[in-house]
């Protein structure tokens, strides 16, 4: 999966297939998407049924998936199918809505891969590159918007970061990789290293378990986050 990451830092294809049932916005998804370099549009679909079996046939790196689909399964539980048939398979889920509620499913899940976008932020084609390639490499990133709306609850572990720490992991919650939390930071790469290390030995975060250390710093910082 890291192998996978850095290959697609270093220009690889990523295939996505778009499920979203307003033909309008579909379209602009497409548009938009077809637009980035390194990116191909495998299918656009517009229900969770079509979503299983094309995810199935055409096996695309990433699903970007819309929550409500106007119809069963929804995004949420065509999603879910999709992760456990295949794991591997990076999954952003796109919302209208920021609320806890939707947020919170992607950390009781547990799993790499999971991303949320709004959909007013398709438009920023920067975040939507950072969300693909995340989900793509296994991480979970989430929208800025919702990010910045995020507060550590008094006496979590998050709570306990310094403000830099604190600082840092909410630009990984975002997708941003080293270098650019770097560059937006003014900081040296070096000094992210450190604090990014920082940050795993205050969470008590290792490489000891299934999900790499910075996808279950993203989760525990949004589990500790109101």
């Amino acid at each position: 999966m890291w192998e996978r990451r850095r290959a697609v830092r270093g220009g690889l294809m990523v295939k996505v297939l778009i499920v979203e049932n307003e033909g309008l916005f579909r379209d602009m998804l497409k548009i938009s998407l077809g637009s980035i370099p390194n990116m191909e549009i495998v299918d656009a679909v517009s229900d969770g049924h079509a979503a299983i079996q094309t995810s199935s046939q055409l096996q695309p790196d990433v699903v970007l998936m819309d929550i409500e689909l106007g119809g069963e399964p929804n995004g949420i539980e065509a999603g879910r199918t999709i992760k456990s048939n295949h794991p591997e398979m990076g999954m952003i889920l796109l919302s209208a809505h920021k609320e806890r509620e939707y947020v919170s499913m992607i950390a009781s899940d547990d799993l790499s891969g999971w991303s949320y976008v709004l959909k007013q932020s398709v438009t920023d084609a920067g975040a939507l590159v950072r969300a693909i390639e995340g989900a793509a490499c296994g991480l979970v990133v989430m929208d800025q918007g919702v990010v910045n709306s995020m507060k550590p609850r008094r006496g979590s572990d998050t709570a306990g970061l310094t403000p830099r720490q604190q600082e840092v992991l909410s630009m990984m919650a975002k997708g941003y990789n080293n270098s650019s939390i770097a560059e937006n930071l003014v900081l040296g790469t070096k000094s992210v290293e450190n604090y990014i290390n920082a940050i795993y030995q205050e969470l008590h975060l290792g490489h000891n378990g299934s999900l790499h250390p910075r996808v279950q710093a993203v989760l525990t910082y949004i589990r500790d986050s109101a």
